[in-house]
């Protein structure tokens, strides 16, 4: 499957291609494209759209895109819905809904100012930081 969204990634667009590729589909491919081409790459390509206005893998509400791609594809996972909440707070102005967020919207922002050589390299460095959010995750929701 082929996934699109705005280059320059933030919190939620390397969280949801991280959950893509963990969860949905290995093989997946991310394109990263400047934010008025979205809509017209996704049409050209084929690519499914993500993390832009009016779209289902979008915000919506309170939720950011990650919400969206957790009640989509793993809505069974409570880990995963635990890390929704830290991602939302990371991505969005709700910073107080989990004490993990702002921690990881530093971690997250920091991968940004390492300067990868492009948006893909970044993604890919911020796996090892959502793997671990994921097993923090786990043990957290395991211990209620």
């Amino acid at each position: 499957m082929k996934w699109i969204t705005r280059e320059h990634p933030r919190v939620d667009r390397v969280a949801c291609p991280w959950l893509v590729q963990r969860f949905v589909d290995k093989e997946a491919e991310f394109l990263y494209v400047a934010g008025d081409t979205v809509a017209s790459e996704a049409a050209r390509t084929g690519a499914t759209p993500f993390d832009i206005k009016g779209v289902e893998l979008g915000h919506h509400g309170a939720e950011c895109s990650f919400d969206a791609f957790v009640h989509k594809y793993r809505d069974d996972d409570p880990a995963l819905a635990y890390m929704a909440k830290v991602i939302r707070g990371a991505d969005t102005d709700d910073k107080k809904i989990t004490p993990e967020s702002v921690g990881v919207e530093a971690l997250l922002d920091g991968m940004r100012l390492l300067h990868y050589p492009d948006d893909q390299a970044q993604r890919k460095a911020s796996a090892a930081v959502l793997d671990a959010l994921y097993a923090y995750c786990k043990e957290k929701v395991g211990k209620r």
